[in-house]
């Protein structure tokens, strides 16, 4: 498995010295020490989001308010040492920083020193909001799950359909939601046309909150309308990506089957009186004008 987050990792790997060697550890798993690279990273990501769930639970998070600090600390000081060493053994180092898993790393360290930068005292909530951004270590986990790239590709592969589908789906709620709220009215909860849409998305999706229910026979048909009309909605994306998954997987067998030889074409004969082509190889008399084709091969003639 290659963890690496660009598309061609041959034109990032370094072509030699300490640095091909540490790319080698950081972004390829082919090797011993990569395996062992990923796994203690693994374990590390998982550590440190079972701290930030824990610190948001009072008994814990008051009693081993210290503890807690330390290990952050220590995370934070093992994925900044990470980020910087993936900077330093790519040979393009801004590609990585601005990609996906670039912007995800970065994520995982920058929230516990911009906390350093805001005041506690006047800011609580907005260094809480910092803290909670040190969950985003989770998705380093898809550079190591080859699921993840499957998933990917297929939603993108997909993306046309799926956008073709839910402007559908937003058409349907558009129109619907103003039908019911010219239908039941403002007297029945319907007060506007986005609350009717909202109305819309939530029956559509088996939701159904019930803060907003119809009242009138002909609201409550259409309300039933828009329940069965959710069963097929709900169903539809998750079919468009199975299919593309599933002809990945189809594509990805037939690359790995070795090449088939290109048989070779099949002798055909004309006949010399009407010009007719086509005649297998075998053949006495043109099948159009009857004339006796010539055997060079002198193959006996088939009955």
């Amino acid at each position: 498995m290659n963890t690496g987050p660009f598309p061609d990792s041959a034109l990032d790997k370094p072509l030699g010295g300490w640095r091909e060697r540490l790319y080698i550890i950081i972004f390829e798993a082919d090797t011993a020490a990569g395996r062992r690279f990923d796994q203690i990273l693994i374990l590390t990501i998982l550590l440190s989001v079972a701290v930030v769930i824990l610190d948001s639970i009072k008994p814990y998070g008051g009693r081993l308010n210290l503890p807690f600090a330390a290990l952050e600390w220590l995370f934070t000081a093992v994925f900044t040492a990470e980020y910087v060493l993936r900077l330093l053994c790519v040979r393009r180092p801004l590609a990585y920083a601005t990609s996906f898993f670039g912007i995800i790393d970065l994520l995982s360290t920058l929230p516990a020193y911009l906390a350093l930068l805001v005041p506690e005292a006047h800011a609580l909530i907005d260094v809480r909001i910092l803290r909670l951004l040190r969950v985003f270590r989770i998705f380093k986990l898809t550079g190591y799950v080859a699921e993840y790239t499957s998933l990917g590709r297929a939603l993108k592969a997909s993306q046309r359909k799926i956008m073709v589908f839910l402007s559908f789906v937003l058409m349907v709620v558009l129109v619907m939601g103003s039908l019911m709220y010219v239908v039941e009215g403002p007297e029945h909860g319907f007060t506007s046309i986005p609350t009717s849409m909202y109305w819309a998305v939530t029956t559509m999706t088996t939701v159904g909150f019930g803060d907003i229910t119809p009242r009138t026979d002909l609201g409550r048909l259409i309300s039933s309308l828009m329940m069965l009309l959710g069963w097929g909605v709900l169903a539809v994306p998750t079919g468009i990506v199975t299919a593309e998954m599933s002809a990945q997987r189809q594509q990805s067998v037939l690359d790995a089957l070795p090449s088939m030889p290109i048989p070779a074409p099949v002798p055909t004969r004309t006949c010399h009186a009407c010009s007719t082509e086509g005649h297998p190889i075998y053949a006495s008399f043109c099948w159009r004008c009857g004339t006796a084709l010539p055997n060079p091969l002198d193959i006996p003639p088939k009955d």
